[in-house]
């Protein structure tokens, strides 16, 4: 089992009397790839930023390898930064690039070409070592900017979510070839980014963050089978939360009809919230169904369609390789094993009723295309 590598304790960060981090608490193991994840403002690139020494937290400790690093400057920590806009010299070839660091060392000549070729090589970039940096793609500039980072061998790499700038296909090229680098470079990667596909896609850990508190921590299977809260599970992929009640062990209630599930301890008759997953949703004949009702709205999204449909007033979301057009009456069958039970939070009745979600595509065809 890896080791400890960084430790924060009691983590809190104001602005002009604005908390922004409020006592966050984190391992993060040695040669693993964490990602912290959440929507603007919850306070990941600032708790990124107090890792690599660019912020003084206003209280609370930074532990690497077991000693206080509060007062270490970002210089001598064992500790590089990759930021989106890549921060490379474009007057420098990818060679030189690469190679500044290390000159500033005060390495052999010979010590530097070794390590940058390694370095050419680990980020698929031999060949490159001549050119310019505004002649490379996006992509190309955001392997220099790593191999910069790495070349000084530093036992963790801050990525503060260098994808962004990124088109989708390269985007997602991207996180397999920084999932690979870090595999093979054996180093810690902590990584920041809003967008939950990539951090499933590439993470060992995933620290889920809300308005400076962290709201869960875990793998990502974990996370996605078993949210913590309302927001969780809304913000990792799509859910449709409804209010329920466990009026015992392994059994909930909702609209009015009592389901199997797996979950148990909570009080008799405690309100909870009730988590199913559009994809884990099966449609059948409405004699056949554990609820019925109407399609309301369907958009085709390539491999699937997105199915609202309408069960006692409340949208459901339904992801389905089966065309049900609107208007159709259908049933649906929820197994157990689908059906995931969360205490109330204060994120309850926040999320889940797809009411709005066709009006938010017919949003989004209107709007102006830019110039």
């Amino acid at each position: 089992m890896a080791n400890e590598l960084i430790r924060l304790e009691n983590l809190v960060m104001e602005f002009g009397g604005n908390r922004v981090l409020d006592s966050i608490n984190l391992s993060i193991k040695d040669k693993t790839f964490m990602t912290l994840l959440g929507p603007s403002g919850c306070g990941k690139t600032t708790t990124l930023r107090i890792i690599g020494g660019f912020q003084v937290p206003t209280s609370g400790q930074i532990f690497f390898d077991g000693v206080s690093i509060n007062e270490v400057p970002a210089y001598k920590r064992q500790i590089n930064t990759v930021f989106q806009n890549y921060a490379l010299f474009p007057h420098l070839d990818v060679y030189d690039n690469i190679a500044f660091g290390l000159r500033i060392s005060g390495l052999s000549e010979k010590e530097i070409d070794s390590r940058v070729g390694h370095m050419l090589e680990s980020v698929s970039l031999k060949g490159f070592e001549n050119r310019k940096v505004p002649s490379l793609s996006g992509g190309q500039q955001q392997r220099v900017a790593i191999a910069r980072a790495l070349v000084n061998h530093p036992k963790v790499l801050l990525l503060d979510e260098p994808l962004g700038a990124l088109d989708l296909r390269l985007r997602q090229d991207m996180q397999n070839e920084l999932k690979r680098i870090q595999q093979e470079v054996g180093i810690t990667f902590v990584y920041v980014t809003h967008d939950q596909e990539e951090a499933l896609a590439m993470s060992d850990t995933i620290v889920v963050m809300d308005s400076g508190k962290i709201q869960q921590i875990g793998t990502p299977e974990g996370i996605y089978n078993e949210p913590a809260n309302a927001f969780v599970a809304d913000f990792i992929g799509e859910s449709n939360i409804l209010d329920g009640i466990m009026p015992a062990d392994y059994r909930v209630r909702f609209f009015g009809q009592e389901f199997k599930c797996v979950d148990h301890g909570f009080e008799p008759n405690e309100l909870v919230d009730v988590v199913i997953r559009p994809e884990d949703i099966d449609i059948v004949a409405p004699e056949q169904g554990n609820l019925c009702g109407t399609v309301t709205s369907l958009t085709f999204k390539g491999v699937h369609y997105d199915t609202i449909v309408d069960f006692k007033g409340f949208k459901w979301l339904i992801q389905t390789t089966e065309f049900h057009p609107v208007g159709s009456y259908i049933g649906i069958q929820l197994d157990p094993d689908n059906i995931h039970v969360m205490k109330k939070s204060e994120y309850s009745g926040l999320y889940g009723d797809y009411s709005s979600y066709s009006e938010e595509y017919e949003e989004l065809d209107e709007m102006p295309e830019e110039e």
